[in-house]
């Protein structure tokens, strides 16, 4: 690579620019700047050429204008090895720059601001600062282009070590991290002016960097990766111990947390792949567990567990019984830790609770769907009586547990509750009297006195008639609405029904 001898520097961000300058300058580099920038590098004794003076402009416009020129766009444009590009630099007397050195007018920052008027965000709309990224970016074989304050000092290092020359693979990095600047940029402009008025188009802009190259995916042959900036929710938990996480241990993380926040009350969730095998609340967080652990005790043998309270040694003791593969919860006392490091490959988890406006994003072959978290809480009074016979108080409160419990149950989803307490659940079957079937099957504890919760419509009546249930809650709308609540009545059940249906896919 060409030694590098002319440098065009022009920051917002001056962090650690005046001491990269002064090692560029006694590498002897000539140094270009910009406004503020050069002053800067002046007050800290530096000679430095204002752009103006190449380019025979002075800055204009309040400062709108002052890199975009042939003199400086030529510079570092030109082709090295290209006879006609060389030729039209000297014709023109254009000088080569061998390194730009820029960072952006700080949009972010300043939209970030409530309130921030129109026409401060169209000022803080950098023009020049992208426009020689790009160029110097685009010409990366012959010149070098930095972006970060964190880069200068290896850049640096590099220069002296190899004769103020950097290799091709560092100029390739540059170029590719500058790249992404822009992009980045271009991107936060374009989200906030949405925010301004709704795009007559909207778009979906998903950009996350790297935070944890996971072993496989749902299976071995699978790559897998987590992309995140979060600091609530499973993907910005602080894990406190064990093996590495996996693709499936994050996914069933995210269904028990997700379950887990339906509750004010001391509650527990046990999730195997994706679905609850246990569930409650009670007064305290072990009997909670303990609850949730008995309506599948099997099923919850190498389950994920998740808490919304800080777990306690009572807990703790109660948890490392069986086998669990990981934990999501607040927090961890010192006495329940003390008994969790003898499980040294237990995943333990601890999150902050995430908000609960973010959109739920799915992929499908070629596009991504896009939906409202499903948030809705539902209370007694919002419920419609449809039977004869109306729920008791013990009914009410295990109809609205049930109710919360089967929205994170996949669908056709039923679910038996009794007591604050999952009984049982039937998943994922594909009809509705399969689930009702399945989840009675599955039953460890006794269905008598049980109610029963459905994420939508029963289309016939025989979802009903089962198992000496007591009581029914589900959406209603069904054409069969009259039949099923008929057979409700023929069996004394109360049946109460919500309007809203809960599919989970």
């Amino acid at each position: 690579m060409a030694r590098i001898k002319r440098v065009l520097l022009s920051v917002t961000d001056k962090a650690g620019i005046a001491v990269f300058a002064r090692g560029l300058a006694k590498l002897g580099c000539e140094l270009i700047s910009t406004g503020g920038t050069a002053k800067l590098l002046r007050e800290e004794g530096l000679t430095v050429t204002d752009v103006a003076e190449v380019t025979g402009f002075p800055e204009m416009l309040d400062g709108r204008v002052k890199t975009l020129h042939p003199m400086i766009a030529g510079g570092m444009l030109a082709i090295r090895s290209n006879e006609e590009h060389m030729a039209a630099l000297a014709a023109h007397g254009i000088p080569t720059i061998d390194m730009v050195v820029v960072n952006l007018y700080a949009f972010e920052k300043v939209a970030a601001r409530p309130d921030v008027p129109l026409h401060e965000l169209i000022e803080n709309i950098d023009i020049g600062g992208p426009t020689m990224i790009r160029a110097a970016a685009k010409n990366y074989q012959d010149v070098a282009v930095v972006t970060a304050p964190v880069d200068y000092r290896a850049v640096y290092e590099e220069l002296l070590r190899n004769d103020c020359t950097l290799s091709p693979e560092t100029h390739w990095r540059l170029a590719r991290q500058a790249f992404a600047v822009t992009a980045a940029y271009d991107r936060a402009i374009t989200n906030k002016l949405a925010t301004l008025e709704p795009a007559e188009k909207p778009t979906l802009d998903v950009r996350l960097p790297l935070k944890q190259t996971l072993r496989y995916g749902e299976n071995p042959h699978q790559a897998a990766a987590l992309f995140s900036t979060s600091e609530s929710g499973i993907a910005g938990a602080f894990q406190v111990q064990g093996k590495e996480l996996s693709y499936n241990n994050l996914v069933d993380l995210d269904a028990a947390w997700q379950l887990i926040l339906e509750f004010d009350e001391p509650a527990a969730a046990i999730i195997k792949h994706t679905n609850p095998c246990g569930c409650a609340t009670a007064e305290t967080l072990s009997e909670a567990y303990q609850k949730a652990f008995a309506a599948d005790p099997i099923s919850a043998f190498g389950g994920v567990l998740a808490f919304n309270r800080i777990i306690d040694k009572a807990t703790a003791e109660a948890i490392t019984q069986t086998f669990i593969e990981a934990i999501a919860a607040p927090g961890f006392s010192e006495e329940a830790m003390d008994l969790f490091v003898m499980k040294k490959n237990l995943r333990l988890l601890r999150v902050l609770r995430m908000r609960p406006d973010e959109p739920v994003v799915k992929s499908i072959s070629g596009g991504y769907l896009v939906q409202s978290a499903d948030s809705h809480r539902i209370k007694q009074a919002d419920c419609q009586v449809v039977s004869k016979r109306q729920p008791t108080q013990e009914e009410w409160k295990a109809l609205l547990f049930g109710w919360r419990v089967v929205k994170h149950v996949k669908s056709n989803a039923i679910v038996y509750a009794k007591d604050g307490q999952l009984i049982a659940a039937g998943a994922g079957q594909m009809s509705r009297v399969d689930s009702v079937k399945f989840g009675a099957s599955k039953a460890v504890l006794p269905l008598a006195g049980a109610v029963v919760a459905s994420d939508a419509f029963f289309p016939f009546p025989d979802g009903v008639e089962t198992h000496g249930i007591t009581a029914v809650i589900q959406p209603g709308g069904s054409v069969k609405d009259p039949d099923v609540i008929a057979a409700a009545d023929r069996l004394g059940l109360a049946m109460v029904t919500t309007g809203i249906r809960h599919f989970r896919h």
